[in-house]
């Protein structure tokens, strides 16, 4: 089987470019890659990719997103919403206060609550809406981003702090509402490549100096047939044609729904519609990396020490919720969202006087709305049970004819 290439061509910065992790970092990376290099011995010399990916980002005390270097902000790899504005949680707050308000009150559930500034931005927002949830849970997998969370939420009032608990595995029943900004992104995905017209998944083995990736006959239980049916409504995926595919979302979507009891899912993401997301055009899919604020392709360098990510196929996460009992209760970008849920209003509440502040929030709200920022890139779905009302942030504009 001959090494697999799939980094060339795609639109990033130049890998040669990136910062060299300091002694320590790269220590850390040489004892994952030990770690991932004896799973591939136990298992014939290779991993399926979502299996290194998995170990890239979770393996326990090493994986990116188990170890303790700082993620987000600044000083990390990447910024996401929270931490560029308090809009977007304020605008999120007044989506769950007409969920909390329609359901006469209730639990929030975040998953994977990052540096934790969202928590803040919503519970003081609620109680200028005079509408605190009853709990305000936090399901974090990492003990580096929980440990943060709990740090920064200390300086809430006594009263919040009092209503923030922090989960280990989802409730049996939640009634409320269930927050998953950036989550679906970061599931370890499937990757396939088109050969001869027929799917070939790909592998990951040491070469001697690194890791390469190879193609072969899937061995994954059910990507081959996933990939099969995103043919059948007439998508044209030609020889050569490589992407991704997340075979993890489903049974998560299945969870989440034997979990909500009443209430909304608010699922917020970069991605795409299936059609968008598999265009024909499209030949190297949407994974991507980030070190240091810098996007770039290739998963094998600084194993450990950056994000790997993929874009979120929203059709899929559509069906999956139509399977797990839920119904659509809407779909549309971040900008609209942001603007039904009053993103306006708040910017004009701020006090133009403070000159500094106030030019703070209209660059973060840019930054949020822009198409060329994140207002069209990222999407925002709603997963219902027993909750029909219209949701406040699709009332500008539903996309969901999209799907």
């Amino acid at each position: 089987m001959e090494p697999f290439t799939s980094t060339p061509g795609r639109r990033s910065a130049p890998v040669d470019s990136l910062p060299r992790p300091d002694a320590d970092a790269l220590a850390h990376s040489r004892r994952l890659i030990e770690t991932i290099r004896r799973e591939m011995e136990g298992h014939g010399g290779a991993l399926a990719f979502d299996r290194f990916m998995e170990l890239a980002l979770y393996a326990p005390g090493l994986g990116y997103y188990m170890a303790g270097s700082r993620k987000l902000g600044v000083e990390g790899d990447f910024v996401t919403a929270p931490e560029i504005s308090p809009l977007f949680g304020q605008c999120l707050a007044r989506q769950c206060a007409q969920v909390l308000d329609g359901l006469q009150g209730g639990d929030i559930l975040e998953f994977g609550a990052g540096s934790g500034a969202l928590v803040g931005v919503i519970l003081e927002e609620l109680t200028r809406l005079q509408c605190l949830p009853r709990r305000y849970l936090i399901l974090e997998p990492s003990p580096e981003l929980r440990q943060r969370q709990q740090q920064l939420i200390e300086g809430l009032a006594p009263g919040l702090v009092a209503r923030v608990q922090w989960l280990d595995r989802l409730p049996e029943r939640l009634r409320g509402v269930t927050i998953a900004n950036e989550v679906l992104d970061a599931m370890p995905v499937h990757r396939f490549v088109v050969r001869d017209g027929a799917v070939q998944e790909l592998f990951v083995r040491w070469s001697g100096s690194g890791f390469e990736e190879f193609a072969a006959p899937p061995e994954s239980a059910g990507l081959a047939a996933a990939v099969q049916r995103l043919t059948v409504g007439g998508m044209q995926l030609g020889d050569g044609y490589l992407s991704e595919i997340n075979l993890r979302a489903g049974p998560w979507i299945a969870a989440l729904g034997r979990m909500l009891e009443a209430g909304v899912a608010l699922l917020i993401d970069y991605g795409y519609p299936r059609r968008e997301y598999y265009l024909p055009e499209r030949t190297m899919g949407t994974l991507m990396c980030h070190y240091r604020h810098r996007a770039h392709p290739d998963p094998y360098r600084f194993v450990g020490l950056q994000d790997i990510t993929a874009y979120v196929d929203f059709s899929a996460v559509a069906e999956a919720g139509g399977g797990a009992g839920m119904s659509l209760g809407g779909y549309t970008s971040q900008a609209n969202f942001l603007l039904a849920c009053g993103l306006d209003e708040l910017l004009a509440d701020s006090d133009p006087a403070d000159v500094e502040a106030h030019m703070q929030r209209v660059q973060g709200a840019k930054r949020l709305i822009l198409p060329s920022e994140m207002g069209e890139r990222f999407q925002v779905m709603a997963l219902a049970r027993d909750f029909a009302a219209p949701l406040l942030g699709f009332s500008l504009r539903d996309l969901r004819g999209r799907l």
